[in-house]
């Protein structure tokens, strides 16, 4: 009885000293999600120069597809037209967010691709404020850009270059107001499942024209490895980050991800950072934690006021 008794005593010190540690490790997750997103981007420039973005992201989609699937198991025969519908929307916004970014790697810096991406996200924040201190971090953010933009007192951007980053902002826009339907009509994994299922049907009609139906063995085995890191292992490590923390905290480490951007770029592909570039980054990051910082509060004072 008393072995029993103090088994169940260190049973529960465990668990009580084990919450705290659990917490602590929580943003570690959430940061290693962001690099493997970085570091798969940074890798796959050589296979979409070589092979085209196009192709490249198709055979991407198709793998992290048939692999959540396997592991997810939805039951896609019983989906109704309501629930394709949505899969296929944000499927469509994800392949564009997608193609969007990868082409701007191509093209552009990864920390400039990165930090106007995030000019998405942080319009969608501070949509609708009246504050106008919560409207100056969209203008903050843009300064940042700008800053990201020059080097050594030279435009290291085109306007045409633009395209792509900009294309991709929306996509994530797009991304972000209809994941909260999706959310709403599947059950766990499935929606996240079907809108990928639908993103490589999109996308293939594309990725087989463009690459007249020759899929070199190197180009598969690329697309797989970096489908592994984008989406596959970020979701997963998101995933486990949001368990142990708050949805506040996570955001708040999220906005950390242009400074991840600017430190994958400079050590795998050698893109030089100057220090008006840095402080690019620093306002892009500042901007993205003040609008998740502003909305937090904003939530909180409208319930009270409830």
């Amino acid at each position: 009885m008393s072995e029993e008794l103090n088994a169940k005593q260190a049973k529960y010190a465990l668990s009580r000293t084990s919450v705290p540690f659990s917490r602590a490790i929580a943003p570690m997750f959430a940061v290693a999600s962001m690099c493997s997103i970085q570091l798969g981007a940074a890798l796959s420039l050589s296979t979409t120069i070589k092979h085209g973005t196009i192709s490249t992201t198709w055979l991407r989609l198709c793998f992290a597809a048939v692999a959540l699937a396997a592991i997810v198991r939805p039951p896609l025969h019983t989906y109704s037209r309501q629930h394709w519908a949505a899969a296929v929307a944000l499927g469509s916004a994800a392949a564009c967010m997608t193609l969007c970014f990868f082409e701007a790697v191509r093209r552009v810096p990864l920390v400039f691709a990165v930090a106007v991406s995030f000019l998405g996200p942080i319009a969608v924040a501070t949509f609708g404020e009246r504050k106008l201190r919560r409207l100056m971090w969209p203008v903050f953010a843009v300064a940042g850009v700008l800053l990201l933009a020059r080097q050594d007192g030279m435009w290291v951007v085109s306007p045409i270059d633009l395209v792509f980053p900009i294309g991709s902002a929306l996509g994530w826009v797009a991304h972000i107001v209809l994941k909260k339907h999706v959310g709403m009509l599947f059950d766990g994994l499935e929606g996240l499942t079907a809108s990928l299922i639908a993103a490589a049907v999109v996308t293939g009609p594309f990725g087989i024209l463009l690459s007249g139906g020759h899929l070199p063995a190197g180009q598969l085995v690329n697309a797989a490895y970096i489908a592994v890191l984008v989406p596959l292992v970020p979701y997963v490590l998101k995933v486990i980050a949001l368990r142990r923390m708050s949805a506040s905290a996570f955001g708040v480490v999220m906005c950390t991800e242009p400074a991840i951007a600017a430190a994958i770029g400079f050590l795998v592909l050698a893109q030089p950072i100057s220090r008006s570039q840095i402080v690019g980054t620093l306002c892009v990051v500042g901007a993205c934690i003040g609008a998740v910082v502003g909305g937090i509060s904003a939530g909180s004072s409208q319930r009270v006021r409830v």
